[in-house]
């Protein structure tokens, strides 16, 4: 069994039982996927809505996949996170589903790689 690759430190907007790690491999790229329950519109899934910066709200570089089937949003950062510092992933209540539906709120997970 792999161990845990990042440290979540903190998450406000949901629920902490909600966010899971399933780690099959390491790279030193991790890959953000979330899952919705609804169909998205995909015009909302983009990097005004859904990214990462660090604790000084740098951002960081990252592509942004939406698998239309499976709901679910994937978000791989173009450059490699640094040991051991803090990151924020921020999913925001722009994120739409298709009959425009918009998260109740803001999901911000404080992560460390």
């Amino acid at each position: 069994m792999a161990n845990n690759f990042i440290t979540i430190e903190a998450i406000t907007g949901s629920n902490k039982n909600r966010v899971k790690q399933n780690l099959k491999f390491k790279t030193g790229n991790f890959v953000w996927r979330i899952k919705f329950t609804a169909p998205l519109n995909p015009t909302t899934v983009n990097n005004r809505n859904l990214y990462v910066t660090s604790l000084n709200q740098t951002p960081l570089q990252t592509n942004i996949r939406y698998d239309s089937v499976n709901n679910y949003i994937e978000i791989e950062p173009t450059e490699r996170y640094s040991k051991n510092e803090s990151y924020l992933l921020h999913v925001t209540t722009n994120v739409m589903s298709k009959k425009g539906q918009k998260l109740p709120n803001e999901i911000t997970i404080q992560f460390k790689v």
